[in-house]
This record gives structure tokens, C-alpha cells and sequence, in this order.
């Protein structure tokens, strides 16, 4: 069941609650009245209770995976395949784009398509050892937004 499946069962049960209580008051008469919106309205905030705790519950789950998340720190993107990998592909990717620089703009061209080559490995380089920006480092009591040298 869905979230908008689960709201519209709670409404249908609150209909049928507030239906049966109104039918009880009319058998009853004016001296339950009283009673019985109080118990109606127990079980209104008895549903509404249990809603916020549900959604309290969700909310703390999502947090406690994200700090999880971010406890583990970047390890996937520093491993050696996956610069390995990256450079393989711009050399593939070279070649045509050595084509269309020097079928464009001759030596210039060239030059131009294999500066930008060497320039995105150099970025993908560093950007796992931190030479270039310096790492991000986040220890207690500093802001998510101190940088280490």
C-alpha cells in the first residue's frame, strides 16, 4: 500500500468513526453528546499521534543514512580503475577530437583539442589526491565547510 492508499483508509475509518457516533448520539440522546465527541476526538488525535511518529521515525532513518553516507567518506572515486578507466577513454576520445582540431583549424586545432585531453586528466588526477583545491576535511566542532592544505 502506497502513502495515498493508507490516508485514504485512515479518512474512510474516520467517516465510518464520526458516522457511528453521530447514529449513537441519536439513540442516546443530548446527555452522552459530551462523551461521545470526546472519545471521537480521542481517536482522531490517537491517528494524528501515530502519523507524526510514523513520519518522525522516517525522517530520523533518512538522517542517520545519510551521516552513514558521509562517515564513509569518497573511497569509490579514488580507486586506481576507475582513473585507469577514465584515461583509457579520453585516449579513445582523443583521436576523434584530434580529427576534428586539425581537420578545422590545422595545428592550432590540434593543439587546442590536446590541451583540453591533458587538461581534464590533470583535473581527474589531482582531484583524487587534493593537490589541486586541497581535500575536504570535516572533523568535530568544524564547519562542513573548512578546507585542509
Amino acid at each position: 500500500m502506497t502513502g495515498m492508499d493508507t490516508t485514504g483508509a485512515h479518512d474512510a475509518d474516520l467517516k465510518k468513526e464520526l458516522s457511528a457516533t453521530l447514529h449513537a448520539r441519536r439513540e442516546l440522546g443530548n446527555e452522552y453528546e459530551s462523551a461521545l465527541v470526546d472519545s471521537f476526538l480521542e481517536k482522531v488525535d490517537q491517528r494524528i499521534d501515530g502519523s507524526v511518529e510514523r513520519r518522525v521515525r522516517r525522517q530520523l532513518a533518512e538522517q542517520q543514512m545519510v551521516a552513514a553516507r558521509d562517515s564513509r567518506g569518497p573511497k569509490s572515486t579514488d580507486t586506481f580503475g576507475e582513473r585507469f578507466g577514465f584515461a583509457i577513454v579520453s585516449l579513445v576520445l582523443a583521436i576523434p577530437l584530434s580529427a576534428i582540431g586539425a581537420g578545422m583549424a590545422g595545428l592550432p586545432g590540434l593543439i587546442v583539442a590536446w590541451g583540453g585531453i591533458v587538461g581534464v586528466n590533470a583535473f581527474q588526477a589531482s582531484r583524487g589526491t587534493g593537490l589541486l583545491f586541497g581535500r575536504r576535511h570535516r572533523g568535530p566542532g568544524q564547519d562542513s565547510d573548512a578546507w585542509e592544505d
